[in-house]
């Protein structure tokens, strides 16, 4: 795992999702975990390091993919998933529209 690697330095294709379920032990690593990328105490650090003591599972998510960390990918997915929901859809499309009609 290597947090937010360059495009050229990403040892795969695949992501983190940041979405855990860990044991305890991950606090003690993480009182004790140097700083990382962005001068940040990194999970994805301490969760390397959890390696060498457990096992560490993932699950191969395919599906379509919003970062929500990033404003606009919030964004996206709160309409996105607004737009899915039959109780939200005609008033979310109606609002995006009326959006789209006066500006």
């Amino acid at each position: 795992m290597v947090e937010k690697p360059a495009v050229e330095k990403a040892p795969s294709q695949l992501a983190v999702l940041g979405r855990y379920v860990l044991t305890p032990e991950i606090f003690e690593l993480l009182e004790t975990q140097g700083k990382g990328a962005g001068g940040e105490i990194q999970l994805t650090d301490a969760i390397k390091r959890l390696l060498d003591r457990q096992a560490v599972y993932a699950y191969d998510f395919e599906g379509k993919r919003y970062d929500v960390g990033d404003k606009f990918g919030f964004i996206k997915a709160t309409i996105d998933f607004s737009l899915d929901r039959e109780d939200l859809h005609d008033q979310v499309s109606k609002h995006i529209q009326d959006i789209v009609n006066n500006k």
